[in-house]
């Protein structure tokens, strides 16, 4: 029987990962995330926090992306 949380036999991708559980979520977010956010921010009508860490602005892209709609 296959172990449902082997990852060499089912891996997950950081997409399907909790942002709390990233090994760099206390980095600071990359380039192409605070690009996004500063979008979706403009967009929502929301200040823009480029102080956040990787883990952090995964969240809140997913959270804005809700508002405004992109995420569908």
């Amino acid at each position: 029987m296959t172990d449902q949380h082997d990852p060499k036999e089912q891996p997950i991708g950081n997409a399907d990962k909790d942002p709390d559980d990233w090994v760099t979520g206390d980095e600071p977010m990359t380039g192409a995330q605070a690009s996004y956010l500063k979008t979706l921010s403009e967009e929502a009508h929301e200040d823009f926090d480029g102080g956040l860490s990787k883990a952090e602005a995964s969240k809140k892209i997913d959270a804005l992306q809700e508002k405004t709609g992109r995420g569908q």
